[in-house]
């Protein structure tokens, strides 16, 4: 199947083999993506990330078992981190030349080694990764209308009690502080807890 390639997108079409393939997003741009459990503890045990990396990316720094910094390719910068069960990655590129069949085939290659990167580190295939990127994200949607429409409840009506009232603000203050942190599993928890309060 044709495709145009990109360097400033974070997700391809299925190719021809059916595969949905990654590239780096665009350049300067952190991105998080789920771990699956266990995964952290194993690549620790197997010389940390900075020795994953060290597989396909060049020049790879580690600052600790944990991260690590590194180029390759258009990705001229790369730098990743373990958070808890996140992998956070901070990644800026340049544009291959169109136009070059050889600069081309390097930066499909790229694209390889750094879906292949992600797969290691994560434990999930690409459609897997997707998947849970829209699931974090529905979670910090879910959150933020909570606390829209506690707000809005709270506005509209007369007859909440202070007590209620001072939980909702006790419970919008976790949500937001949440979402600050990245949180959004513990934002969203927050948020049924404070949809309670009004129904």
């Amino acid at each position: 199947m044709p495709f145009d390639y990109s360097p400033f997108v974070t997700q391809y079409p299925a190719l021809h083999d059916g595969r949905i393939e990654e590239c780096p997003s665009k350049p300067g741009s952190m991105e998080r993506f789920d771990v699956r459990r266990g995964m952290v503890k194993q690549i620790i045990e197997e010389g940390g990330l900075s020795a994953l990396a060290g597989k396909y990316f060049d020049d790879v720094q580690s600052t600790d078992d944990t991260s690590f910094k590194g180029s390759h390719g258009i990705m001229t910068s790369i730098s990743g981190r373990f958070e808890g069960n996140a992998l956070i990655i901070d990644v800026t590129n340049v544009a291959p030349d169109f136009e070059n069949p050889d600069a081309m085939k390097s930066a499909m290659d790229d694209r390889r080694r750094w879906t292949t990167f992600l797969d290691d580190a994560t434990g999930y295939n690409s459609k897997q990764r997707g998947d849970k990127a829209k699931e974090w994200a529905k979670k910090a949607s879910k959150a933020k209308s909570a606390v829209s429409a506690a707000r809005h409840f709270m506005s509209m009506s007369d007859s909440v009690p202070q007590d209620k009232v001072d939980q909702a603000e006790n419970l919008i203050s976790e949500i937001e502080e949440a979402l600050e942190s990245s949180e959004n599993t513990k934002a969203a928890g927050r948020a049924e807890k404070l949809n309670k309060l009004f129904n």
